[in-house]
C-alpha cells in the first residue's frame, strides 16, 4: 500500500479539478485553492482542505502540484509573494502538470533549488475524460531518484507514467503530443465533411473510419464530440494557441521544418478569432461548417465522452 501524503494542489480548472480528485481518492490528504473559490466545492466535499493562497497550501504539504494555464500563471503561483516557493519546506517537491515552456521550467527549477525544493514536471495527455477516469498518461522530466521516490504518487494520478529524460524533456514530449493531436484534428474534420459531402452517412463514417488504417484517438474522441455538436473536448482554444505556439517555437529552435504544424497554428488561430478564446478547441472544424454551410451532426453520439 502506498504512502499517503500531505499534498497540495493549485490550480482547478478543467484538467486540474480531476487529477485533484484522484489524489483525494486515493487517500491523500490534500489542500487546494484556486482564483475560483467554487471550483473546489466538490473536493472539499470528498474531504479535501481549502487553502486561501498557494502560499498557505505550500505550508501544509510536503508535496505541491500545479495545474495552471500558461507559464506566466506557473511563474506567478510558484515564485510571485505569498507563492509556492514561499511556503513548502526545504525538502519538499513542486510537481508541475502544467504543459509549461521548456525555459521557463529550467528556470523555476533553479529558484526551487535555491531553498532546498526539489522540482518534476508532469504534464499530462490523454484529454480530460481519462483525466477523470484516473487513467491520463503521465509525463515526467526531472531527477530520476526525485521520480522514483514519488512514483507511487503520480500513480494516484494517472497511468502509464513514462520518465522521459532530466527537466525539460517532458515539456518537449507534451508539446509533440498535443501538436500530433491538433493537427490530426484538422485532419478529422475534413474528411468527417469528405463523407457529408459526398452523401455518406457521418456515423456509419464514423465507424468505417475508426476500424480502418486512417483511424486515430483523436478520431475516435474528438469526433465524437464534433458529431453530436458539443465540440466539448475540454480543452480550449486559447490552450491550442499556446501549445501550438510552443510547437513551432521548438521547430525554430531545432532547426525542424514544421510545415503542418504552421498551418494548422495559423487556423487555429483564425478560429480563436472566430469564435473566440474560451471557445472548445474542437470547434476548429467548425470553420470549415461556417465556410460549407454544412453541419456536421449525427444521432448516437451522446453528450458525454464516450
Amino acid at each position: 500500500m502506498s504512502e499517503k501524503r500531505n499534498v497540495g494542489f493549485i490550480g482547478l480548472g478543467h484538467l486540474g479539478v480531476y487529477l485533484a480528485s484522484s489524489l483525494v481518492r486515493n487517500g491523500h490528504h490534500v489542500t487546494v485553492t484556486d482564483l475560483n473559490r467554487s471550483a473546489a466545492d466538490g473536493l472539499v466535499a470528498a474531504g479535501a482542505t481549502w487553502a486561501d493562497s498557494a502560499q498557505a497550501t505550500a505550508e501544509a504539504s510536503d508535496v505541491v502540484f500545479t495545474c495552471l494555464p500558461s507559464p506566466a500563471a506557473v511563474s506567478v503561483v510558484v515564485s510571485g509573494p505569498n507563492g509556492v516557493l514561499a511556503g513548502l519546506r526545504p525538502g519538499g517537491t513542486w510537481i508541475d502538470m502544467s504543459t509549461n515552456d521548456r525555459d521557463e521550467t529550467l528556470r523555476l527549477a533553479a529558484l526551487a533549488a535555491e531553498v532546498g525544493v526539489q522540482m518534476l514536471e508532469c504534464p499530462v495527455t490523454g484529454g480530460v475524460h481519462k483525466a477523470a477516469e484516473g487513467d491520463i498518461t503521465v509525463l515526467v522530466g526531472g531527477d530520476e531518484a526525485v521520480f522514483e521516490s514519488h512514483r507511487d504518487l503520480l500513480s494516484a494520478v494517472g497511468s502509464p507514467i513514462l520518465y522521459m529524460g532530466p527537466l525539460g524533456s517532458a515539456a518537449v514530449i507534451k508539446v509533440i503530443t498535443n501538436m500530433l493531436a491538433f493537427i490530426n484534428l484538422v485532419a478529422v474534420g475534413e474528411a468527417l465533411m469528405l463523407a457529408k459531402r459526398g452523401g455518406l452517412d457521418l456515423a456509419k463514417s464514423f465507424e468505417a473510419i475508426k476500424e480502418s488504417s486512417g483511424n486515430s484517438f483523436v478520431h475516435e474522441t474528438e469526433g465524437q464530440v464534433i458529431l453530436n455538436g458539443s465540440y466539448n473536448i475540454g480543452f480550449t482554444m486559447d490552450l491550442a494557441c499556446k501549445d501550438l505556439g510552443f510547437a513551432t517555437q521548438f521547430g525554430r529552435q531545432f532547426g525542424v521544418p514544421l510545415e503542418l504544424a504552421g498551418l494548422v497554428e495559423q487556423t487555429f488561430i483564425r478560429s480563436r478569432a472566430q469564435y473566440g478564446g474560451e471557445a472548445w478547441s474542437s470547434q476548429v472544424v467548425k470553420l470549415l461548417e461556417d465556410a460549407l454551410g454544412t453541419d456536421l451532426r449525427a444521432d448516437g453520439f451522446p453528450a458525454v465522452l464516450q
